[in-house]
């Protein structure tokens, strides 16, 4: 067994994984960005079994929409529903995105929650949320309130959730608590903000409809409760009075949240330190800038404990990384606006660790999915998604995403020899991908002005066809390492 493995085996004996399966997530405004677009990023971390990543493409509902079975049981009827592009791992309950051909994009981060006593109705709701949120949103602040009266009518059943909701022009971060209980706030177009895994808004005023929506007892509740005094003369945090008050100090939190400030913003900043809700970058932000931050392991700084690499992989190390060990896909979404509404959403999709596989450009648009990149019936995926036995989690190699994981384990194996071949073919690969997207683009908006459905099988061919060389090249890769 070589070095590495056998410190990684070592370290997950003394350290077990607690917390390596959070997630984290960044919103950028239009003004904050070099094109111009919202953009919203977010790595996606899930322990336990082999989980996996299908992709699967959902057309718009009939006339008589979907229904929509809740945990309990529950069947619910929805009045509409659009069509979207759904990143689903079966198993577990909390770990999918959505992005719908409407250009709403819907990731999540659990949030510890101090609340012990929720208001549960019928058990209340959780995945479901953003399920429904998918297919009825036709913008990020009407997905906030889509979320909002779902989660006073039933209640929350997980401890606490940040569930960020994005569109072309705003972003909106909405802290959920486990009951019936939110609070949301909206990106300002000039900044950024970072959610690691616990809560981040500090002041709320619901006056301020433009910036802020939640419940209406949300202060009320906090001073019942007594997590928040108003006679000592503190203006009401909404971070400190409902976050579970180890969580809001961990580490494996501040850290992540630390390094985003010092990446992308001009402050100069300390781990540990109470941090702003968002922030004005150092300059605009590029594309690649947030492929940088999404692929980080602190390297450089004291905090990252592989020593550069000497010590083996910097995903499995005691301090938790952005990158880790278990990121099981990585997804950067532009949201454009003067851009044909076929086109407008480009999302940037690795698959497994981002540090070792390629983000590639996918559209909600596109007929369906490339072949190997969803297993079984995309229709009724959603209601077998908590109903799967072993065998469905076992190694295919006919299924994309094993060959992505694959290498991924393969670069940990020797991380410091192996990350340099990987680095540098991806590296290629994504810069061709940048620099030709526009002029593809400019040709599918004039193909979508002439003939519309020439123009979507386009787009399809077009995904499907980088997909099938980002795959080749992964097998290819992982062949020549050692």
């Amino acid at each position: 067994m070589k070095k590495s493995i056998l410190i990684i085996l070592i370290f997950l004996f003394y350290f077990p994984l607690r917390g390596w399966d959070n997630c984290y997530t960044i919103i950028a405004g239009r003004d904050a960005t070099v094109s111009g677009s919202v953009m919203i990023a977010h790595n996606e971390d899930d322990k336990g079994k082999n989980f996996f990543v299908d992709v699967h493409k959902i057309g718009k509902s009939g006339e008589n929409g979907r229904t929509i079975k809740l945990k309990n049981g529950r069947l619910l009827r929805l009045s509409k529903g659009y069509g979207f592009l759904w990143l689903e791992i079966a198993g577990t309950e909390f770990a999918d995105s959505y992005i719908n051909e409407k250009g709403v994009v819907i990731v999540s981060n659990a949030c510890l929650s101090r609340e012990d006593n929720p208001s549960l109705v019928d058990g209340g709701i959780g995945m479901a949320l953003r399920r429904i949120v998918a297919e009825q949103a036709e913008n990020a602040r009407e997905a906030v309130e889509i979320a909002g009266q779902l989660v006073e009518k039933y209640g929350y059943y997980s401890s606490g959730r940040t569930y960020a909701f994005a569109d072309a022009r705003e972003g909106w971060l909405m802290h959920i608590v486990k009951g019936k209980h939110w609070a949301a706030k909206r990106i300002p177009d000039d900044s950024v903000a970072i959610i690691p895994n616990y809560y981040t808004i500090d002041e709320i005023n619901l006056n301020d409809r433009n910036d802020y929506m939640g419940s209406k007892d949300i202060i009320d509740y906090a001073v019942k409760r007594g997590w928040y005094n108003k006679s000592d003369g503190e203006k009401f945090s909404f971070r400190k009075a409902y976050s579970d008050p180890k969580n809001l100090i961990s580490e494996r939190n501040t850290l992540r949240h630390w390094r985003g400030f010092a990446l992308l913003s001009k402050l100069k900043v300390r781990p540990g330190v109470d941090l702003s809700f968002s922030f004005k970058p150092a300059k605009k932000i590029k594309i690649q800038d947030i492929f940088t931050l999404l692929r980080d392991h602190y390297e450089g700084t004291a905090q990252d404990l592989s020593n550069g690499y000497k010590t083996g992989s910097p995903n499995f190390t005691q301090n938790r990384t952005i990158c880790t060990g278990s990121t099981r896909y990585s997804i950067v979404a532009e949201l454009r606006q003067n851009l044909p509404d076929e086109i407008a959403t480009l999302v940037w999709i690795a698959f497994r660790r981002p540090d070792s596989n390629s983000y590639s450009p996918w559209y909600p648009s596109i007929v369906s999915t490339p072949n190997g990149y969803t297993r079984g019936n995309s229709e009724t995926a959603f209601l077998t998604h908590m109903k799967k036995n072993d065998d469905y989690f076992r190694y295919d190699e006919k299924h994309a995403y094993w060959s992505y994981a694959k290498l991924s384990e393969r670069v940990d194996d020797d991380y410091r020899n192996n990350i340099k071949q990987v680095k540098k073919m991806w590296a290629n690969f994504e810069q061709s991908l940048l620099k030709s997207i526009k002029k593809k683009e400019r040709e599918f908006t004039y193909l979508l002005g002439k003939n519309r459905v020439l123009a979507l099988n386009m787009i399809t061919n077009y995904v499907h066809n980088i997909e099938f060389r980002k795959w080749f090249n992964t097998i290819d890769l992982f062949n020549t390492l050692h």
